[in-house]
């Protein structure tokens, strides 16, 4: 009997800790989520937000993925040595530290959403699953808001179809 009762204790352990995270269970908040457009089918477009771990442990945004694309790859900008910006795509991720933040913003590290599947209007919104190294996949939805400005002091960088990476 008691072994039976050991195993069973164990099996569930063992489901629990491979059983993905919901949502609620993240340690991981997204925050001001938000996305611009370069047009219709088949354009580009970028999500970028706050990301803050309220957990005690270092995380990765290592993957999104969207209905509305084709594509969905982490980006960032970077300088080459003539002095001009381009996007590259980020396959390690980005950290998001213990009780720290990760920000994507325009002109930085984003989330780049290629061949849009259906157009993208002011005001529409559409659901975007964050997945990160720990296990967690958050699904957040993301408004379209092509007016909004950059922060103070950011660069407004044009999301147009990627070259290459």
């Amino acid at each position: 009997m008691l072994s039976r009762r050991l195993f069973l204790t164990a099996a569930a352990v063992v489901l629990s800790l491979s059983a993905p995270l919901r949502a609620e269970d993240a340690q991981i908040h997204v925050m001001d989520p938000y996305a611009r457009t370069m047009g219709g089918i088949g354009a580009s477009g970028a999500a970028f937000f706050m990301l803050h771990n309220m957990g005690t442990t270092d995380d990765r945004l290592v993957g999104a993925s969207a209905d509305v694309a084709q594509r969905v790859e982490l980006h960032t900008h970077v300088m080459n040595a003539e002095g001009v910006m381009s996007m590259v795509e980020v396959k390690d991720g980005f950290p998001v530290p213990a009780g720290g933040t990760h920000e994507l913003k325009r002109g930085a590290d984003h989330v780049m959403l290629m061949g849009l599947t259906r157009e993208l209007k002011q005001g529409d919104s559409f659901p975007l699953t964050l997945v990160f190294e720990s296990g967690a996949e958050i699904t957040v939805d993301v408004p379209v808001d092509n007016d909004r400005k950059p922060a103070e002091g950011g660069m407004d960088m044009t999301h147009g179809a990627p070259s290459g990476g």
